[in-house]
């Protein structure tokens, strides 16, 4: 039986020029547009093609794929370069970012180094408690991640086609392999357009959504040597595909709907360019592309790519703006430009010349001395982040920090302390329940968890906090009343999700709604003195009626303790005050982040049911005029918007009086 012809490898010069295509546009975007181009997903497919073409002829060539010098040279072709970026990007983020966002950052750089920056990226695209994290300047080696994953399972995939050709099947070996690529890309691209659709956050970063662009370019490096057309047709389709490519990003929201479906434009364009290549004419895009300018960009594209992202996020910090100015820009591409084509003649170009058959040991040797001074450089960083977010639930004393209790108890705060030391802790610290992943429902999980904390021997009292993440930030203020009033703490949390029977607002997920209806019957089996909850949403001026219609499902079962949601800050409060010189600037008028009397009061009485209790927190966050970031020298808020674990705490005493008379009120 007939088998296709190989690929032959040979250097296509309008692939150079599409990759300078597309790290240019990827910068453009980056930059003045601020969203997203498609250009990585035609590196992705360009790689397809590369590595498959190349992979394929080494095989034709020695009989095998030699895994362990495969795999030195990519190393000696992409590692070094990046070390160096990584490098870069840490002493940058030390020197102009904000320490609250430096552990966010830190294991960034971990999962960049080691080429799983995108199933990091996708954890925290989907992890609520993570969706208030600013971008990071390691954030773009998402892509390099999943290429360098794509590199170490594309000569696995062929080894594994050849084996069925000869060994199994007895079939021609390139047509074998051609039929694995089109089941890849049949699965992967089925699997992308339905992630996409339920979980477009994860599938944006996920590897298995992404492989069949890849597979693409491989397919189409089987079957180029058949793809023959009229030149006058090249040329259209050529330009054409150049066209779908720039303007991608402009007639699409790539980040919002990538990479189902929707990544079949500018993956086909680029291959349109390449087909148009190989039936050339004399005024086809090829011509453009392959010129002498986009012949060079495209050989530090790589670099290009890895240089700009980190120069845009210091850019932004440096001169504390979110917008970049034409000269700004300019400046940016330039200087990225710059650095690419040193580091790639100073550092890549002296380490890819070197013989890989001859010189292995030099090879591994050289890898060994970038990677480990990176690791080892990140190691000691994360180490410093950890010891400055050490936490002081335990140690901390009254009369330097107390918090709420500044205002219930009337205690003065030192003056000597700096409520600043505490931004990277304010940040970092979590309640308990989060840090055992069986004990809360993440976004999309609707399974009901369920643990308890506090007095679990010989409870007196027990009390169910039931909702999302402002239910979970009183966990601390419970807890710490648990001993005195012989507490049992029993968390039903749910990320992103309130306790109600309608999506009021559109920002409920299904996943959501459906948690809520199913966590009603285990409630009521389980029977709580008191079911702990809010009564509205930030500076919402009445009781939500799914709030209300949801209470009435315990009446004559449970009591209902409703607590007034907190207000919503203007800023991320960590980063605001690390940022300011006076606290007070971090701080917002009352009047635009509270209603001025508590929802329970502007909603009509008869719709209250019986069986609920309120409790109004508000004056432990503002006073008459406006609402502060720094109460008794702690950081009031982790974000803009959630409680701080130690200034949870630090309202124990005063909440405890609160539960009491609801318990009370309740044994009557």
């Amino acid at each position: 039986m007939n088998d296709l012809r190989t690929p032959e490898k040979r250097f296509r010069p309008e692939i150079e020029g599409v990759r300078a295509v597309a790290a240019l546009l990827v910068a453009v975007y980056h930059i003045w547009l601020g969203s997203v181009s498609g250009g990585v997903d035609v590196f992705f497919v360009v790689s397809g093609y590369l590595i498959t073409t190349s992979l394929l002829s080494r095989f034709e060539r020695e009989g095998t794929i030699n895994l362990p010098e495969y795999l030195l040279g990519l190393g000696r072709r992409l590692l070094p370069l990046a070390v160096i970026v990584i490098l870069f990007t840490m002493a940058g983020s030390i020197l102009l970012l904000p320490q609250s966002q430096w552990d966010q950052i830190v294991g960034e750089m971990f999962a960049s180094a080691l080429y799983f920056q995108n199933w990091e990226l996708a954890t925290s695209a989907v992890d609520y408690l993570a969706q208030n994290n600013d971008a990071s300047p390691f954030q773009h080696f998402w892509a390099l991640s999943i290429q360098g994953q794509f590199y170490v399972f594309w000569p696995l995939l062929i080894l594994a086609a050849y084996f069925l050709a000869r060994k199994l099947f007895k079939t021609p070996v390139r047509k074998t392999l051609l039929s694995v690529l089109a089941l890849v890309f049949v699965a992967s691209i089925s699997y992308s357009i339905y992630i996409t659709s339920v979980n477009q956050p994860w599938a944006y970063f996920d590897t298995f959504a992404r492989v069949w662009e890849f597979s693409l370019g491989g397919i189409v490096a089987l079957l180029l040597p058949y793809l023959t057309m009229r030149k006058s047709i090249g040329f259209v389709l050529g330009w054409l595909g150049l066209a779908i490519v720039a303007l991608t990003g402009l007639v699409l929201p790539v980040s919002t709907i990538f990479p189902g479906f929707a990544a079949l434009l500018p993956t086909t364009g680029a291959l349109l360019i390449i087909t148009a290549a190989e039936n050339s004419s004399r005024f086809g895009v090829d011509k453009l592309l392959g010129s002498r300018p986009f012949l060079y960009f495209g050989s530090i594209s790589y670099g290009f790519y890895l240089w700009h992202w980190p120069m845009l996020i210091f850019y932004f910090a440096y001169f504390d703006n979110t917008t970049v100015s034409i000269k700004g820009g300019i400046a940016i591409i330039a200087l990225a430009f710059i650095a690419s084509a040193l580091s790639v003649k100073i550092i890549e170009a002296p380490i890819r010349k070197i013989n890989l058959k001859q010189s292995k040991t030099k090879v591994v040797t050289a890898l060994i001395v970038f990677l480990l001074p990176a690791l080892a450089a990140a190691g000691v960083w994360d180490n410093y982040v950890e010891k400055s977010q050490s936490s002081i639930s335990e140690d901390y004393t009254v009369t330097d920090y107390p918090g709420a209790r500044a205002i219930s108890e009337d205690i003065e705060p030192n003056p000597d302390i700096d409520p600043l030391d505490n931004v990277a802790q304010a940040e970092s610290e979590m309640p308990e329940f989060y840090s055992e992943s069986e004990c809360y429902s993440d976004l999309e999980e609707t399974e009901i968890s369920m643990c308890s904390y506090g007095d679990t021997t010989d409870p007196e009292y027990t009390i169910a906090l039931v909702g999302g993440s402002h239910s979970g930030h009183w966990f601390p203020a419970l807890e710490k009343m648990s001993e005195e009033l012989s507490l049992q703490i029993d968390v039903f949390n749910k990320d992103g999700c309130r306790f109600s029977t309608d999506d009021f607002d559109g920002t409920l997920s299904d996943s959501c709604m459906q948690w809520n209806e199913d966590s009603i019957e285990p409630l009521k089996k389980n029977d709580p003195d008191l079911l702990f909850t809010t009564a509205n949403v930030n500076a919402g001026g009445t009781i939500p009626e799914g709030y209300l219609e949801i209470w009435k499902e315990f009446e004559g079962d449970t009591e209902i303790f409703a607590i007034r949601d907190n207000p919503r800050m203007q800023e991320d409060i960590p980063s605001c005050l690390e940022e300011s010189e006076d606290p007070a600037d971090c701080a917002v008028p009352r009047d635009e982040v509270l209603s001025e009397n508590p929802p329970w009061e502007n909603t009509e009485e008869e719709k209250i049911p019986d069986n609920v209790t309120f409790a109004d927190m508000s004056p432990y966050f503002c006073d008459d005029d406006t609402c502060d970031p720094v109460i008794g020298n702690v950081i009031t808020f982790r974000d803009n918007h959630h409680i701080s674990t130690l200034y949870s705490r630090t309202m124990g005493p005063a909440l405890k009086e609160h539960i009491e008379d609801a318990l009370e009120e309740n044994d009557e």
